[in-house]
């Protein structure tokens, strides 16, 4: 695997790990934001070992996901993930504060997702 995308899938993974640790800590938005960027990373990991390109410049997981093999039954939870980038972290991205926003509740599910997301792509790339 190049080095570059052994970077990324790397980025990946400790992102997620984060995600543990603020889950952990009961910081719920910050776990749920550091699901989608794992995600993200890790689909630009696949991105560069299928197509041998940059890294494009675009924070849709749904975009990243149909410019490679990720497989489809993954579409509806990158499509519920992607806004996370933004939501969690602005005070005026959503409804209320990104810390009222996310609980224990609703961000289990997204750890979850995430890291079948995230195994099913490192499996990939160390075919």
């Amino acid at each position: 695997m190049r080095k570059e995308i052994e970077n990324w899938l790397e980025q990946a993974e400790a992102d997620f790990d984060g995600a543990e640790y603020n889950f952990e800590g009961g910081k719920y938005y910050i776990a749920a934001f550091l699901c989608q960027q794992a995600v993200e990373k890790a689909l630009k990991a696949l991105f560069l070992y299928e197509k041998k390109g940059e890294v494009p410049q675009s924070h849709s997981l749904i975009y990243l996901a149909t410019n490679t093999s990720a497989p489809e039954k993954f579409f509806s939870f990158l499509k519920e993930l992607t806004p996370k980038f933004v939501d969690t972290r602005y005070p005026d991205a959503s409804v209320d504060l990104p810390k009222r926003i996310y609980d224990k509740e609703n961000t289990t599910g997204l750890l979850k997702k995430s890291k079948e997301v995230l195994i099913w792509i490192s499996k990939k790339l160390k075919q």
